[in-house]
């Protein structure tokens, strides 16, 4: 896991960037919602210093959507969970969680996410998360993050 910033050393930054990016995709897509996710929506949170964007969008419309993405310049992200209502986008500096709008996916972005804006004592478990497994494997933080993922949603 690269290395962790502190919430003041990058999320105004962040946020910006988040702004950005929304009016960016409302642009091609003024019927999607787009929702600022991650670690960097978080106040307090730990980040690897990354922006995760939430794209909703019907599902009819979702491979269509992937599509122009890609052609814009966004790669797929292999390596993760891939379904008919999810897709990892990413560009140079900012990756776009495509989700079918109304799915399970849906649900658990944006649940985990209002549960820990609302409640520090989580955002404060979820920094020693990543302090604990700072220079770890990939692989070995994401196990503990879907772990503690689903006890937030629990």
């Amino acid at each position: 896991m690269p290395a962790l910033y502190e919430a003041a050393d990058y999320q105004p930054l962040l946020l910006q960037k988040f702004e950005q990016v929304r009016e960016s995709l409302l642009a091609h897509w003024p019927m999607a919602r787009i929702e600022h996710i991650g670690a960097s929506s978080l106040p307090g949170a730990l980040s690897k210093g990354d922006l995760d964007v939430l794209m909703l969008v019907a599902l009819k419309d979702l491979e269509t959507v992937r599509l122009v993405l890609v052609d814009d310049g966004y790669t797929e992200k292999t390596g993760t969970l891939r379904t008919p209502m999810l897709c990892m986008l990413e560009a140079h500096d900012h990756a776009v969680q495509l989700v079918a709008a109304g799915s399970s996916h849906e649900h658990v972005f944006l649940t985990f996410r209002d549960r820990l804006r609302g409640d520090a004592t989580r955002v404060a478990q979820y920094n020693a998360l990543k302090r604990q497994h700072a220079g770890a494997s990939d692989d070995d933080y994401r196990a503990a993050k879907a772990g503690f993922i689903e006890q937030v949603l629990r």
